[in-house]
């Protein structure tokens, strides 16, 4: 018999002393993950036996719980697809993959480790909170091979060839703490009615047989098939739990029940907070697809439009085949009823949750709302109800605003709702010295600082809901704060201008011509010398970086950089390009670049860039 020693990582070997001396108040949940796993572990089995007949083996499926009050041992045991060797080691012997590192760092700055523990999928870990050793015997669907798994969270373990075992499956051995410390709150996993207590408050709902003592001692009830009335919040919040393996409560539950030529029931949650890889693993997580009561599949994403991926539950249909296939799903006529039918009814218990609760539907939006508000542009029969429940920041205050919000408070001679997108920093984009003619007139404007904000101002007009105001960019020359009468002055002003700038705007566009369309005089500029502006039906700034970004290749958008006129580096740069002063032309690229950063955009050059600053700082202070 073989055996070889491993070690953790060093960021896991510290997560690991952190388990170990957990002052969780809750030690329980650890049976509750352990259940979760081994019900996992059945359903993965059904599903590749379904597949295979051949793997099929004459057993019940079940999860047994066995203890031992006198040696302090607990056990718990499936039938399910068990792991090889390389399955110990990528699922057991590395623990929270890449977020380890996040884990510990969000844990030591916050101090809340019992609320992250879960949220980087540490769950099997929690072992230790309630165990100084564990062993976990297993051999996997389709093969001979058993091997046993042991830790006592010192930072090392061992996986080593072990005795058959009879089945396929896993057995989780856990050596329990003694009270050594005289802890008030110490209880004793192994004694009969903690065991009944834990389960019967955590795993009751679990579809398979949990058995302890010779008794099944779970209801194995759908929870999402009872009603309403029946059913405790905590209730809801333990299947949450079980089903994502987060170890907080979700923010709101969402309860589906449709009949008539389509029958399907659902349980959606909505996670208080966003996973720690949410925008980094787009595939995790989703709905979980049930056929009458039997788990088919988890993360169905036919099930869900992308926008709504933060989504987590059950669907349970009466009408679908239990051999139903994902590539028959995408063209399954009752698949597009229940995906449809879901997403109506998400928006709308968003809306509701909006006017009830505006602080629950403001943490919401915090997590998620970047996300929801991808449905605007993705999809066309939903956009204007996503776009009424979205939120936004605004110049007037930190405060939270929708679009009617807004509308209610706008001037009564307002042509439409301004609104700016630029950097995804709120303090960055409120420096915009777009913002300055705007704020003197006491303007309010939407700060949009998500990259999907300039996609919903490209396509506003066919978006917006019905009798709504125009989204009017102000990063446009062709939008001004101005009344038709301050217009006219302006103009008169700006043409007594031009000749003024004629002989700067050459110098301009002959070091800039391959990125400025036009450079002109400004008066709507108050504060900053200089601003980038949006050509007329030009793509943004915004858009055409972000598809860069992405790995396209979109045609070279040629800009407007304004001066403003009344700004003494400006007019002292006039003066320059008059007497053909060579420096005219490092300020103009350095007013350039800076007007690009305050859009988000980094220079193309950096180096040159910081030259150009230390040049103008060694003309200012060396004499």
């Amino acid at each position: 018999m073989s055996e070889e020693k491993f070690y953790f990582q060093s960021e896991a070997a510290e997560l690991l002393k952190m388990m170990i001396s957990s002052v969780y108040s809750n030690r329980d949940i650890f049976l509750r993950e352990l259940i979760s796993n081994a019900s996992d572990a059945l359903d993965k089995r059904r599903i590749e036996c379904l597949k295979d007949s051949e793997l099929a083996e004459n057993t019940k499926p079940e999860i047994l719980i066995t203890s031992d009050s006198e040696k302090k041992i607990l056990s718990v045991s499936d039938n399910g697809i068990g792991m090889s060797r390389d399955d110990l080691i990528a699922y057991l012997g590395t623990i929270a993959k890449s977020g380890t590192k996040e884990f510990l760092k969000a844990a030591k700055n916050e101090n809340h480790e019992n609320e992250l523990i879960g949220q980087f999928g540490v769950g099997f870990y929690s072992v230790f909170m309630a165990a100084d050793k564990v062993e976990v015997l297993t051999r996997k669907l389709g093969s001979s091979e058993t091997y046993k798994f042991i830790s006592d969270g010192d930072g090392s373990y061992t996986i080593e060839d072990a005795e058959q075992r009879s089945e396929c499956g896993t057995t989780v051995t856990l050596y329990l703490r003694h009270n050594d410390s005289n802890e008030e709150e110490f209880k004793d996993y192994s004694n009969e009615w903690v065991i009944r207590e834990i389960i019967e408050k955590y795993s009751d709902f679990i579809s398979w047989p949990v058995v302890f003592k010779d008794k099944v001692i779970n209801s194995q009830k759908a929870i999402w098939q009872r009603p309403d009335s029946e059913i405790k919040e905590e209730e809801y919040n333990e299947f949450y739990k079980h089903l994502t393996h987060d170890w907080r409560d979700p923010l709101t539950h969402i309860k589906i029940n449709a009949e008539g030529a389509t029958n399907f029931k659902g349980l959606l949650f909505i996670p208080s907070e966003a996973p720690y890889d949410m925008f980094m693993n787009p595939e995790a997580g989703g709905i979980s697809l049930y056929i009458n009561r039997v788990f088919i599949m988890n993360d169905c994403k036919e099930l869900i439009p992308e926008y709504l991926r933060f989504v987590r539950g059950v669907i349970d249909s009466e009408d679908l085949p239990l051999n139903i296939s994902r590539e028959i799903l995408q063209d399954e006529p009752v698949t597009r009823v229940i995906r449809k039918s879901t997403q109506r009814k998400i928006l709308v218990e968003l809306k509701k949750l909006l006017s009830s609760d505006r602080e629950k539907y403001i943490k919401f939006w915090s997590s998620f709302g970047r996300i929801l508000k991808e449905g605007i542009i993705r999809d066309s029969e939903y956009a204007k109800n996503i776009l009424e429940i979205a939120l936004f920041r605004t110049t007037n205050n930190d405060d939270w605003t929708t679009l009617a919000e807004y509308e209610s408070r706008m001037k009564p001679d307002q042509e439409g709702i301004y609104c700016l997108t630029g950097s995804d920093n709120l303090s960055a984009l409120k420096a915009s010295p777009k913002l300055e003619a705007f704020t003197e007139k006491n303007l309010e404007v939407l700060l949009m600082t998500d990259t999907v904000d300039s996609w919903i101002l490209a396509q506003a007009g066919f978006i917006l809901p019905e009798g709504s105001k125009k989204l009017l960019n102000i990063a446009s020359d062709e939008v001004s704060p101005y009344s038709d009468d301050e217009k006219k002055e302006n103009e008169n002003k700006l043409k007594a201008l031009d000749s003024e700038f004629e002989t700067l705007k050459k110098k301009a566009l002959e070091i800039l011509g391959d990125k400025l369309e036009n450079v002109k005089p400004s008066l709507t500029l108050t504060n900053s010398p200089a601003c980038i502006r949006d050509s007329s039906g030009g793509m943004s700034v915004q858009i055409e970086y972000t598809l860069r970004a992405m790995g396209q290749n979109p045609p070279a958008q040629k800009r407007i950089l304004e001066l403003n006129a009344n700004h003494p580096v400006i007019k002292k740069l006039l003066e320059m390009s008059k007497n053909n002063d060579e420096k005219v032309y490092d300020i103009l690229r350095l007013l350039y670049d800076q007007s690009m950063i305050l859009e988000g955009v980094a220079p193309d050059d950096p180096a040159d860039f910081v030259k150009r600053i230390d040049d103008l700082m060694t003309l200012a202070l060396v004499k």
